[in-house]
């Protein structure tokens, strides 16, 4: 099993390291490139220890979903949003097959944001965004989100300086609003180093079962890697408010995205202090009914 982290800052009131602490990025200038994408913080254990460790808390975050989805069917109001962004291959659909794969699905709704469709671009950047917004009780994932529209746009010149500049504010106003409409916003960047991606992209060349996986345009946006990074510098730093920060996962290494990204999960769930509904009927008149039942 993992060696327990030193004790520092990050910890709860009983000792815990919470590995949101730990991710969440610091207010202020955001120097990815002084990120080590294969760093492991909070966690000193191997592949296997994570892989049992992930065991034990795919329950725990199983159990709280059906606490919020519970709580929505009973007039609740809160929900969650999971949003992963990163370059390609950072591990965005991994993530929701071995973290969010972990919860009974109907809890939960997921949306990919690619390229907008001519629909979309009749609208506002954050229509499509809105469309797609967890219901209460729910799990909501995007894997991509608002952010393309602060950095693609900006790295391809699709729209003019100002109008991405001005999109900053716009998505802190509306991160802010759904917050306070009660939906807890957990906002991810994988982050994975250049030499990682080439690699994970010449798995895929090297494996049938995964040619279908294979963009040929991710190898032209290699050349985009530093323009790029910029953006996604400039975003964090700029939409790393205190209502919805940005947490930093390092993406190397693979087990440890998965059992970091859950364990932010269960925070933030856990966070939200659940409890199973009571029920607006008499159980035990309910059950000497059905004990008299047929």
């Amino acid at each position: 099993m993992p060696k327990p982290a030193a004790k520092d800052s990050s910890e709860d009131e009983t000792g815990v390291t919470r590995v949101s602490d730990r991710l969440r990025l610091a207010p202020g200038p955001v120097r990815l490139q002084k990120v080590d994408t294969r760093a492991t913080p909070g966690f000193q254990g191997s592949k296997k220890d994570a892989a049992k460790a992930l065991q034990l808390l795919g329950p725990r975050l199983a159990d709280l979903q059906e606490r919020l989805f519970a709580e929505g069917r009973t007039g609740g109001s809160r929900s969650i949003l999971l949003l992963l962004q990163g370059m390609d291959t950072s591990g965005k659909g991994g993530t929701i097959r071995h973290v969010v794969g972990e919860v009974d699905p109907q809890g939960v709704t997921i949306r990919s944001f690619k390229a907008p469709t001519p629909e979309e671009r009749r609208h506002d950047f954050l229509w499509r965004i809105r469309r797609a917004l967890p219901a209460p009780g729910m799990i909501g994932v995007f894997d991509r989100s608002q952010y393309e529209d602060v950095v693609v746009v900006r790295v391809r010149n699709l729209v003019e300086p100002r109008t991405w500049r001005r999109r900053y504010a716009t998505i802190n106003r509306f991160e802010e609003s759904l917050v306070e409409k009660g939906t807890t916003v957990v906002k991810c960047f994988l982050h994975i180093s250049k030499h990682e991606q080439r690699s994970r992209l010449l798995s895929r060349l090297a494996s049938p079962d995964k040619l279908w996986k294979f963009n040929p345009g991710d190898i032209d946006s290699r050349a985009e890697w530093e323009p790029l990074m910029e953006a996604y510098a400039d975003a964090l730093e700029r939409c790393n408010t205190a209502t919805a920060p940005w947490y930093v996962v390092p993406a190397d290494r693979k087990w440890y995205r998965n059992w970091a990204i859950m364990n932010i999960l269960i925070e933030q769930l856990e966070a939200l202090h659940l409890e199973w509904p009571r029920p607006d009927f008499d159980v035990e008149a309910q059950r000497q009914r059905l004990l008299a039942s047929d």
